[in-house]
């Protein structure tokens, strides 16, 4: 984030202690304040072009991090994908190459190229790769419904891309331009003539400068991106090629072909396949208009015991992580059709209490919508706002809802005492908080062998669980004791991918977890009660301790999701070996790091001597805190599950670690080769 300084001209005052402050004074003229002679007409930046978007690519795409550098791909896709619904486009095409340069081709109707009205010097398709708010999503004469609306998404792409290049096939002719970091490299070429081709092809990559030297796309976040946008809309094929090196030892294939007419239904079935189910009946639909006004299709499916709910959003085939409008009018929906449902079955009384929240906490849906001028909350698109949404979706599901509860009584039955023992479980939980608020004093109860930290709030609050007593003394000794808390546990914890809910009941380390934490577990999780800002799993550097944090991780990620979507899960990086030479010594994290130090920091140095730490309980406490705990130098890495990854990284955390041997076996014999690769290294 920029300081003070930036947001105001580079001038602002800022107080400085005595000892620092200047002992000249500038000449301030009459009726002025300090600073005022340098803050003149001169220091105004007008940024022009696309710079705005090379200077604060935040504003644009929320970021320089992996996540923004895929962002680049959705801006792209979705262009295609707006001519794919618009009825022009029917087949696009997504190849990554050896050398990072990802290419989306589509055959429909190809970006104007004859020259453009206000700017008669430039072609249209000038004006559109290097403009801000240029496009033909403004109104609806050109496309009904669109993701692009603000006319700065391909031009992004542009200005943040080391080399772009565009070809379009238009009137059986082949036109091409190339751009470089949002400027154009050569005009507007005319390549000849082509009878059996039409559309538009854009060929990028991304700006070291802006990304890094490092930041490539990575090929299965592609892949499943192009096959979520191939569900939400039948009517399109998508291709996928990938240059087989870059893909090679993963699942990802190298050629693909996504099309799925049965839309989001197929979509969710693939999603929950495996998983308990309250009634095993999807509730799906779709509507082509809605008086005029919008299109949209669902699909919704409830999740049982020990499940924790999901709804996937899109609004014109935009992905919308954090909701919206949209949501809100299924919520309302499924809400008041339960409700009525009730009634109708003489249970209104029992239902009474049921809430959007008991209906949806464990529903796993997916939604589409197609609205003409959407309204987002930022440029990212994360928030659908626009509130004729929620009429458009209420209205359409709400119907639907209805004749579906009443052509499957069974299902109906099941899910209705499904949501109102939800709501009895919300209404327990309330009148305990109530009965602990109104005692006067009360003891926290928390596990014995938690060394927990003085600080009282949760904020800059940290807690270690650490692997074995051992390493746990050594961490009470390094930790500092106001804002971290230090949590042994005893080898390795259950594997909750495989166990019964009386086996976690019965499992005392996971219950000293519990209590430590204090926020509950699955849908009884209340993040307003966890007790630490940072949750930081600390296992030994080892095969071993891996196993541990993995165990760790999946009990987090089955029983607390919402701790790790919330940002709270972190893993600490020890280290693995102590290198030492005459008074100077560094620590290596693992094998290739120590190579990498030995022919750095101690280039042409002999007699070094190299220490291997077998675990954390042999480091002293000192070292421990310098390599680990201590926050100015430590490493931590953010477990974090991608809103576009949930399919994949459920099915993976399934086969690796649930009741199917077979499985893990199989996985093992899949990656069988690469395994020995790491063996002859």
């Amino acid at each position: 984030m920029a300081d003070s300084d930036d947001l105001f001209g580079g001038n602002a005052a800022r107080s400085l202690p005595e000892a620092e402050a200047p002992k000249a004074k500038a000449r301030v003229p009459a009726g002025g304040t300090p600073g005022e002679a340098g803050y003149t007409a001169a220091a105004i930046e007008v940024l022009e072009g696309l710079e705005p978007v090379r200077r604060r690519p935040g504003m644009y795409i929320g970021g320089t991090d992996e996540k923004a550098l895929h962002h680049l791909f959705a801006e792209v896709i979705d262009n295609s994908m707006d001519e794919a619904v618009a009825g022009h486009a029917t087949v696009i095409t997504v190849e990554l190459d050896a050398e990072g340069r990802l290419s989306v081709t589509d055959n429909g109707r190809g970006i104007p190229v004859d020259p453009h009205p206000k700017f008669p010097d430039k072609s249209a398709l000038e004006v559109i790769m290097t403009t801000l708010h240029a496009g033909g999503k403004f109104d609806s004469k050109v496309y009904e419904t669109s993701g692009g609306l603000h006319g700065v998404g391909i031009s992004v792409v542009n200005a943040l891309s080391d080399l772009l290049e565009v070809e379009v096939a238009r009137g059986q002719q082949l036109y091409r331009q190339v751009f470089s970091r949002g400027l154009p490299v050569t005009g507007l070429e005319t390549l000849g003539r082509v009878l059996n081709r039409r559309g538009t092809k854009v060929r990028f990559k991304p700006d070291a400068e802006i990304f890094g030297d490092k930041a490539r796309f990575d090929p299965a976040r592609l892949f499943r991106m192009a096959r979520s946008k191939a569900y939400l809309f039948g009517g399109v094929e998508i291709r996928w090629n990938c240059d087989p090196a870059l893909v090679a030892g993963t699942d990802v294939p190298a050629e693909a072909v996504f099309r799925f007419p049965g839309g989001l239904r197929d979509y969710l079935a693939r999603e929950i396949e495996g998983r308990n189910l309250v009634a095993d009946q999807i509730f799906s639909g779709k509507i082509d208009k809605d008086g005029g006004h919008g299109s949209l299709e669902w699909a919704v499916i409830w999740l049982g015991s020990g499940e924790d709910g999901f709804v996937n959003s899109y609004c014109n085939t935009i992905p919308t992580p954090e909701g919206g409008t949209h949501e809100q009018g299924l919520r309302i929906a499924l809400l008041r059709g339960l409700r009525d449902h009730a009634e109708r079955l003489g249970q209104a009384k029992r239902a009474a209490n049921v809430t959007g929240d008991d209906v949806m906490a464990t529903a796993a849906g997916m939604l589409s919508v197609f609205i003409r001028e959407p309204e987002f909350q930022g440029q990212t698109k994360d928030k659908l706002a626009t509130l004729e949404a929620s009429r458009i979706v209420e209205n359409a599901v709400r119907d639907a809802f209805d004749h579906w509860l009443a052509a499957s009584p069974s299902q109906a039955t099941k899910l209705l005492d499904w949501v109102i023992e939800r709501a009895d479980e919300r209404l327990r939980r309330r009148a305990e908080k109530e009965v602990q608020r109104k005692t006067a004093v009360r003891k926290l109860r928390l596990p014995g062998k938690l060394a927990d930290c003085s600080n009282a709030g949760t904020a800059g609050s940290e807690l270690f669980i650490v692997e074995g007593d051992s390493a746990g003394g050594s961490a009470k000794q390094a930790r500092d004791r106001q804002t971290q808390a230090v949590l042994p546990l005893r080898g390795k914890i259950l594997n909750v991918a495989n166990a019964t809910r009386d086996k976690l009941a019965a499992n005392q380390q996971l219950q000293d977890l519990m209590q430590a934490l204090g926020c509950g577990t699955g849908t009884q999780y209340r993040p307003e009660d966890l007790r630490y800002e940072k949750v930081i799993i600390m296992t030994d550097a080892d095969v071993d301790g891996a196993h541990i944090a993995s165990l760790l991780i999946t009990y987090f990620y089955r029983q607390m999701p919402k701790l790790i979507d919330g940002g709270h899960l972190f893993l600490a990086v020890p280290p693995l070996y102590r290198l030492s030479h005459g008074g100077k010594t560094v620590y290596a994290r693992d094998d290739a790091h120590k190579d990498e130090l030995m022919k750095t920091v101690f280039k042409g140095k002999s007699n070094i001597e190299i220490g291997r730490f077998k675990g954390l309980g042999e480091m002293m406490p000192a070292q421990l805190k310098e390599t680990t705990m201590d926050r100015r130098k430590r490493t931590l890495l953010r477990v974090e599950v991608d809103s576009e990854d949930r399919l994949d990284t459920a099915a993976v955390v399934e086969r690796l670690m649930g009741n199917k041997p077979e499985a893990r076996f199989n996985f093992i014999q899949e990656r069988a080769e690469f395994a020995k690769e790491l063996v002859d290294l």
